[in-house]
Order: structure tokens, then C-alpha cells, then sequence
């Protein structure tokens, strides 16, 4: 389990087929790193097999790579977020992650606002239904809130501040590039409870939806 409050930025690289390695120097929880160890690299939960001073390798299997971001950033040995398992007593400061990535969206547009900046993004079917206005995303890992999004949810934007800017991969990100999403784990079992309770339910939640039944 994850929060999605980034706690420093590695580099990327592809070391076998199935093996990829993080180079993090400037990572404080290597220190305490174990092998076994969970950390989600740009929001995708992974397990520590070696590691060291300067970085970590961990492997991965076919579908992960199929279903994230993964492959192409390490063959372009790009930068990655990075964040440790959540250990009792830790600050919850974003949202509740489990690293699993529901789909990968793409960056629409940025617009600086002179003090923060806007990213738009689009999302995938598998995660749409779970856009609405002020819930929390997981976007390459980082707790963002939905700023606005269209009523289908398959479009929103997020209000970037200096700091998460300034410490996350966010400061890199193009338009066009993808980005890892992970949809809000309390909404994910609300639309399955509703369904369960109610045989009535509409395959596709919307804001209207949620707001009837009190959940928005």
C-alpha cells in the first residue's frame, strides 16, 4: 500500500528482458531498503531483488510491461517516480494506492498559470467511471485531485503546485506521452458493492449517478 506522496526520482533502465534497474542516489528510504520490499516505480507496485547505494533492480513479467508505462521509459532511460510501502504509524498525506495501474492515459495539454500549472489528460474505459470532480487519482504514481472532467469522465484536468511540480516526474511530461493511472480504490468498490446490491444498476456510474444515491 502506497500514498502517492513521491518521495525522490530515479532513472530508468532496461537490464534484461524481464529486469529493469532504478539508479536513485538521491533516494533517502535506500538507506533502510530491503530485498523483498515493495516500492511503486511511477506508480506501478514492484519488489526489490538487489540493491545498493545507488539504485535497486526489480523484475517484471510480460503483462506489466503490457499494461504500463514501463517499457518505454526505460528505453529511453527516463526519470520515475518513486515511493516506499506505506509502514504503520507513516503520515497518510495522499490517498490510499496499491500500485496497481488500471490503465495508462495521455497527456492532453499543460497550461502554466503563473503559479501552478494544469495538465488535462485522457483516460482509458477501465478507469472513465471512476473521473469526478475533486476525487483523488493516481497519476504515474503521484495522489493528484480531479480539478474538472467531462461528464463521461474519460477527459479531466489536475491543478499542479511548485512543489509537486518541482519533485515529481510531472516537471517532464509532454503532451502525447502516457501516464500510468490508478483509479480511487474506495470508488472501485462502490461501483462493485452497488452493482451487487442492486441487480438495477446501470453498467455505466456517472456524476448524476453517484450524486443521486449520495456518494458525490
Amino acid at each position: 500500500m502506497f500514498t502517492g506522496i513521491i518521495q525522490a526520482m530515479g532513472v530508468l533502465q532496461q537490464r534484461s528482458e524481464s529486469q529493469l534497474a532504478i539508479t536513485a542516489t538521491d533516494a533517502p528510504f535506500l538507506k533502510d531498503v530491503a530485498i523483498g520490499d515493495s516500492i511503486a516505480v511511477d506508480g506501478v507496485c514492484l519488489t526489490v531483488e538487489t540493491f545498493d547505494a545507488t539504485g535497486f533492480t526489480v523484475s517484471v513479467s510480460p503483462e506489466t510491461l503490457q499494461r504500463t508505462t514501463l517499457a518505454a521509459k526505460a528505453a529511453a532511460a527516463a526519470m520515475v517516480n518513486l515511493e516506499p510501502a506505506l509502514r504503520v504509524g507513516d503520515k497518510v498525506g495522499g490517498h490510499f494506492v496499491t500500485g496497481h495501474v488500471d490503465g495508462v492515459g495521455t497527456v492532453l495539454a499543460i497550461v502554466s498559470t503563473g503559479t501552478s500549472w494544469e495538465f488535462t489528460f485522457s483516460a482509458p474505459a477501465a478507469v472513465a467511471p471512476y473521473i469526478i470532480p475533486k476525487g483523488s487519482i493516481a497519476i504515474d504514481g503521484i495522489s493528484l485531485t480531479i480539478a474538472h472532467c467531462n461528464e463521461k469522465g474519460d477527459e479531466f484536468s489536475v491543478a499542479i503546485i511548485p512543489h509537486t511540480y518541482a519533485a515529481t516526474t510531472l516537471q517532464f511530461l509532454r503532451v502525447g506521452e502516457g501516464v500510468n493511472l490508478e483509479a480511487d480504490l474506495l470508488g472501485k468498490y462502490t461501483r462493485k458493492f452497488l452493482r451487487l446490491l442492486d441487480s438495477s444498476t446501470p453498467q455505466d456510474i456517472d456524476l448524476a449517478f453517484l450524486q443521486a444515491h449520495g456518494y458525490a
